[in-house]
């Protein structure tokens, strides 16, 4: 008699003619069928990645290329001056702080001995004032619309468009005269502190402006252990003119990075100027 298929026995109540599976065989089938479904388990999460990324590329497809922020409408103002207002002519950058003006608009700054950023008011060196080439680039390749007559321009040709636009013409045209301060032959009071040029508090040097200050008292007192009123402080409306700093440097390094002019408006007291900041605060968001 034929000896029984490995992992099956007689089963002796059939007469000898069925073959039954064994434990161990419903175990190994079992181990199968959950092999399999690891497998698929292992399929389903390759397949909805798959189809995840399907998605994603055909919704790319559907998006319209990506250009400048703010699309052809706020292309002009993208690329405009911060100090005349107009599309850039002849972009100059500066190397420390990355601000981009128009060469010409730039030079009045460039002439004082410690120029500042028009923009953000850091130091930088007029040596490392660079030709914008990639603004150059893209103001030749960017169409905004005219202001006036809504035609597409290249802002590299805006400004000669918009000189001889007769729509821009009649809208200048219409806005409002400008109107000369009339000289006037009331004495100017004497009583107004100086708040362009100091004196050092350490040796007396006069005629410093904030940041040539900073830089004659690092260079010339850095180790002068004298307690000194700041001379910056003291002009303000608020300042105390008897109040002497005990570190003075560290004072002018840290208190006075920016000019006191960009931000505030000297003839309001500080309650009202805390009350004007909030408002604008509230305001912008």
């Amino acid at each position: 008699m034929p000896s029984p298929p490995s992992g099956r026995c007689r089963d002796a109540t059939r007469g000898g003619g069925a073959w039954a599976v064994t434990p161990a065989r419903r175990r190994r089938g079992s181990d199968a069928g959950s092999a399999g479904l690891d497998r698929g388990r292992r399929r389903r999460p390759a397949r909805g990645m798959a189809m995840f990324r399907s998605l994603v590329a055909s919704a790319q497809q559907r998006q319209p290329p990506a250009g400048p922020a703010g699309g052809d409408s706020g292309l002009e103002a993208q690329f405009s001056c911060p100090i005349c207002l107009e599309v850039y002519h002849r972009p100059v950058a500066i190397g420390s702080c990355g601000h981009t003006f128009c060469g010409e608009c730039l030079q009045p700054c460039l002439q004082v001995p410690s120029p500042l950023c028009p923009l953000c008011r850091l130091p930088f060196d007029p040596k490392k004032v660079d030709k914008a080439t990639h603004v150059e680039k893209q103001l030749s390749s960017y169409k905004a619309p005219c202001r006036g007559c809504n035609k597409k321009v290249t802002l590299a040709k805006m400004r000669a468009h918009i000189s001889s636009c007769l729509k821009v013409q009649e809208q200048m045209a219409n806005c409002p005269k400008f109107v000369p301060v009339v000289p006037t032959s009331q004495p100017i009071p004497s009583n107004i502190p100086n708040r362009s040029t100091f004196a050092c508090p350490y040796c007396g040097a006069r005629n410093l402006d904030q940041q040539a200050l900073v830089k004659h008292c690092v260079e010339s007192h850095r180790s002068d252990p004298n307690r000194v009123v700041c001379p910056i402080c003291s002009a303000m409306p608020w300042g105390d003119p008897s109040y002497k700093s005990a570190n003075f440097l560290q004072h002018l390094l840290h208190r006075h990075k920016f000019s006191y002019d960009t931000f505030v408006d000297y003839s309001i007291d500080e309650e009202a100027a805390f009350q004007a900041a909030l408002a604008l605060s509230l305001s912008e968001n």
